[in-house]
Order: structure tokens, then C-alpha cells, then sequence
């Protein structure tokens, strides 16, 4: 049987394994066009994880043909200049196919695209499938509580467990991971991404690629860029609404029907895009067209929800597109360069409502990382709500407004000029002034000294014992405490024993899920017989 392949199979590593099984018959002849051996060549050169899977693949065609199993042919010429750059519309997978039908050969493909033009030339094709049976998985690596996944060439696989803001750092086995696993993984990962729905390879570069395989975020790296190769998987513990968070019902309706210039803001690992989730889950319930700008695209939302990523790699070329589907609201994961901040602010112009994700350590952090990439008094017109994340939790609310007057700390009446107050939300209390002094742009904070007695009050009752009011729903866990105790955060206690610090909401309730870590620890400590109580931090 004589057979072409196309670089789809060697990259995919299937053929070998057919060839091995038998499944292609006896006196196998394998016919290798020059544009396949040129195309491997080139994404080895540029250290492509996919270039290295063609290679190995074409080392054991060779080994095979040394064992009398299959006959190996090259044939045809490599691609012009002028082919290479007709790339992208299927001028290379054209010249494969006038291979196959020059030698009167099936055409052995993974590609599903080539496999229809094939159907549709009369060209006889098979379209290898991935055996999943037959391969490791990365999500073998993962336990049920695992966050991450590391696995990296002459180190034991490391796995990361808990939950965001209490998790560690565990070894999976004492055995180091060797280059040969890691490189059978890798070329795992991609060919499912190939085949798999929902699955997409996001960044294929020198010595780095990255794949959304479902709901696993993986970057596979190897030199040049990383000094050994390694694998990494992030996935989403669980899917949260925004009732998990037991938000105020002044921050949902201002959710609902103020805020359209929405920064959520937390430090790597913290949980934004968890949140980010819900959100966009939020505005799809409340009857909201949504989309989401990623790269990669690892938001976990419902199919209403269209996910978009960089269009020919530029997000502002998606932006185009985005503002002619017209949507409500918009998630931008996430906020990192300069264009990114300008794209944001342009489609905050057009009306677009939006979500952006950002990584700041403080709340107003978030909100200067705007200064510099757009006009100071813009500002207010791009971003009316910034939402800290701390360790899977809404820590902090921040309101902007623009105003005219004299800064805080100043007193003569001819400094007044435009100034942006940053509030907390929930207490209305200024926190920050932003504006123009001299040349500068200055965040300067406000340090509001209490009245006495507000003072007093505060200290009466910092570290006093609060009465807790205990309710168990169907899936939830309530806490109720007194309305001094709104806003504040509160460090919850096993009877002397400590368990964790959580933010009461507006209501003076803490409102936990039960399938979460502080669900089921609240769980387990009222069945012991134990008694729960806070105390301000």
C-alpha cells in the first residue's frame, strides 16, 4: 500500500503507531513530499514544540524502515518563497495533495480541513484519529483538589493543592520527570488540542508554546527560552457564581445598573478570572449580550458567551470585529501592555460595558497603571469601579469620581483643579486624591483621623468576641453577625481555635458555599459540637 503523509500525522505522531499495529496493510510505502520536511524543519529551527514532535517521529520511520516494515520515499521539491507566504490559505496542504494524487497514494492526515479537500478532489485520504487510550494524560497528574500542575525535565512533578490564598506546594512521586516523558506529553497535549473541541493552540514560539486544552491552561517551554524543558497546567478548581462571594445588594445593583467601567484587580493566583467568571455569568443571566477578549482563552463561562483572542495577534484588530457584534458587556483577560490599556479605554468610548483584569498587589495599584497610558481625566470615564481580589474573596470596592476642588491638605482657594476621589465603596470613605501638581500626576492617600468617640467605639470592640448567628441552607453556610460589623474583616474561631479571615458583607453576613474549603471546614467544626464565633481583625 502506498500512502502520502502530510506534516498534521507526523506532528500528531500516528503514523509509526499505525504502521507498528499493522493497520495499514503489508508492504507499506511511505511517501514523503519536500513541502512536509521543510515545514518540520522550519518549526524545529524555531524551537516549536511541534517541529520536535515531526523529528522524532521521522527518527523512528526511519528505525522502522531499517526493520523491514515500511519502504520510505521523498519526493517532490521544497516550497518557494512566494508558496511560503500563501501559507496561511492552504497553499502547502494543495501541494501535498497533488503529491498523493501524482503517485496514485492515500493521503494519511490529522487535519480535518485537508481530509474534506481530499473527499471533495476525489483524492483517497484517511483521517487518523487520536487513541486517548493509548496516551498519558496531563490530567493524570492532577489530584481532585489540585490547582496546578509542574513538571519540569530532572525534577520531581510537583503539584500545587488547596484552594486560592491556602494551598502547597506537594511532590506527586519522589521520581524525576526525564525528557523523553515530558516530550511524549507534550506531544500529547498538542495532538488532542489539534482534534479536541474547544481546544486551541494559543502561542506557538520560539521555545514557548501555549494551549487551552479545555479548561487546563498549559505553557510548554524548552530551551532556548527556558533552561530545561518543562510543563505547566493551571485549571479552575471549581465554577462560582457571584452569590458565592455573599456580595451587598449595594455592590450588585451597582453592578446591575451603575458600574460599566469595571477593573478587577488582585495579585497572580489571587482568583480574577474565577470572579471574571461569575461576572460574565452575572450579566448573562441579567439578560446581557457578553463576550470575553482572552489569550489565552481560559474563562470559564456558559456557550452563551462567545470567547474571542487576539486577531492575527492584535487585540485591537478583535476590538474591530467585537464592536460590530454589538455586545453589553465586554471581559478583557487581561490588562498587560500599553495597547491593551488603549484598546480598553477606546471600546469604554464606544459604549461598550466593561470588565478588565488586571494584576496589581493594592487595589489603587490597578487604577495607576492607567496613569501615563491615557489622559488623567479620562480616567473617570474608563474606570468608575475597581474590585480587589485577595485569596478567592472580594477584599476591597473602590468608587472613582472626578470633581473640582482644592486637594486635600491644601487651603489656598486658587489651587483648586480637577481631582479624582477614589472611595472605598461600601463606607464612602476617600481614600486616595488623584491629580495634576507641577508636571506630575500624584496618588497622594488620605489618612482620615476618626472622631474620639468613632475611635473609642473602634477599639471596644477590635478583638471583643462577636455574637454569631448560625444557618445552614440548602447549599449554603450563613453567618450572621451585628451591623457594627459590616465591611469589616473578622477573624472566624472553632471555639479557641483558629480557622480563617473572611470579609463580612454589607448585610453583616459571611455567606459560604458548602462544596468550598470554608464551607466544609464550618461544616465539619459544627458537627464536632464546636462553637463558632469572630472577632474583628
Amino acid at each position: 500500500m502506498r500512502y502520502v503523509v502530510d506534516t498534521s500525522v507526523l506532528v500528531g505522531s500516528g503514523i509509526s503507531k499505525e504502521i507498528e499495529a499493522g493497520k495499514l496493510g503489508d508492504e507499506v510505502e511511505v511517501i514523503i513530499p519536500q513541502v512536509v520536511l521543510a515545514e518540520i524543519e522550519h518549526q524545529a529551527n524555531m524551537a516549536k514544540t511541534t517541529g520536535f514532535h515531526g523529528l522524532e517521529e521521522l527518527k523512528r520511520l526511519r528505525q522502522l524502515e531499517k526493520e523491514g516494515k515500511v519502504r520510505i520515499l521523498i519526493v517532490g521539491e521544497r516550497p518557494t518563497l512566494q508558496q511560503v507566504r500563501l501559507a496561511p490559505g492552504g497553499e502547502l496542504d494543495n501541494l501535498i495533495r497533488r503529491e498523493a494524487e501524482k503517485h496514485s497514494a492515500t493521503l494519511l492526515t490529522s487535519d480535518n480541513i485537508q481530509a474534506a479537500m481530499c473527499e471533495a478532489e476525489g483524492i483517497k485520504v484517511i483521517l487518523l484519529r487520536e487513541d486517548k487510550k493509548e496516551k498519558k494524560r496531563i490530567q493524570d497528574y492532577f489530584f481532585e483538589d489540585s490547582l496546578s500542575v509542574h513538571l519540569k525535565e530532572d525534577v520531581p512533578p510537583m503539584t500545587r493543592r488547596g484552594t486560592p490564598g491556602n494551598w502547597r506546594l506537594e511532590k506527586i512521586s519522589e521520581k524525576p520527570v526525564t525528557r523523553a516523558e515530558l516530550e511524549e506529553l507534550a506531544a500529547q497535549i498538542i495532538e488532542e488540542t489539534k482534534s479536541a473541541p474547544r481546544c486551541f493552540i494559543e502561542i506557538d514560539e520560539e521555545g514557548a508554546t501555549v494551549v487551552q486544552l479545555r479548561e487546563y491552561r498549559i505553557a510548554i517551554t524548552r530551551p532556548p527560552f527556558s533552561e530545561r524543558m518543562e510543563i505547566t497546567a493551571v485549571r479552575p478548581l471549581l465554577k462560582v457564581t457571584l452569590d458565592d462571594y455573599a456580595p451587598s445588594e449595594k455592590l450588585k445593583k451597582r453592578l446591575r445598573e451603575e458600574a460599566e467601567g469595571i477593573l478587577i484587580a488582585g495579585r497572580p493566583g489571587a482568583g480574577k478570572s474565577t470572579f471574571a467568571s461569575a461576572l460574565a455569568e452575572f450579566y448573562q443571566k441579567q439578560g446581557k449580550i457578553v463576550k470575553t477578549l482572552e489569550k489565552p482563552r481560559d474563562l470559564q463561562v456558559s456557550p452563551e458567551v462567545t470567547q474571542y483572542t487576539a486577531l492575527g495577534g492584535d487585540m485591537e484588530r478583535t476590538a474591530d470585529v467585537l464592536l460590530l457584534v454589538r455586545p453589553d458587556y465586554c471581559i478583557y483577560d487581561e490588562l498587560r501592555k500599553t495597547k491593551d490599556f488603549q484598546v480598553f479605554a477606546d471600546l469604554r468610548f464606544a459604549g461598550v460595558g466593561l470588565v478588565g483584569v488586571v494584576h496589581a498587589s493594592k487595589p489603587i495599584d490597578a487604577i495607576q497603571r492607567f496613569i501615563g497610558r491615557v489622559e488623567l481625566g479620562l480616567i473617570c470615564r474608563i474606570i468608575d469601579t475597581v474590585i480587589f481580589i485577595e485569596d478567592g474573596r472580594v477584599e476591597q470596592v473602590l468608587s472613582l469620581n472626578m470633581t473640582v476642588k482644592v486637594p486635600t491638605g491644601m487651603v489656598e482657594a486658587d489651587l483648586a483643579r480637577p481631582v479624582i476621589e477614589v472611595r472605598d465603596f461600601d463606607t464612602g470613605e476617600l481614600q486616595y486624591e488623584i491629580y495634576t501638581f507641577g508636571e506630575q500626576t500624584v496618588v497622594v492617600p488620605i489618612s482620615v483621623r476618626p472622631a474620639r468617640k468613632e475611635a473609642r467605639r473602634k477599639r471596644e470592640i477590635k478583638g471583643i468576641e462577636a455574637p454569631v448567628e448560625f444557618e445552614e441552607r440548602k447549599k449554603h453556610v450563613v453567618l450572621s453577625l451585628p451591623e457594627e460589623y459590616a465591611g469589616k474583616n473578622v477573624d472566624v474561631y472553632a471555639d479557641e481555635k483558629y480557622l480563617f479571615t473572611l470579609k463580612v458583607n454589607g448585610a453583616g453576613k459571611i455567606k459560604l458555599r458548602k462544596n468550598t474549603g470554608y464551607g466544609e471546614i464550618i461544616l465539619k467544626e459544627i458537627e464536632k459540637g464546636k462553637r463558632v464565633s469572630c472577632k474583628i481583625t
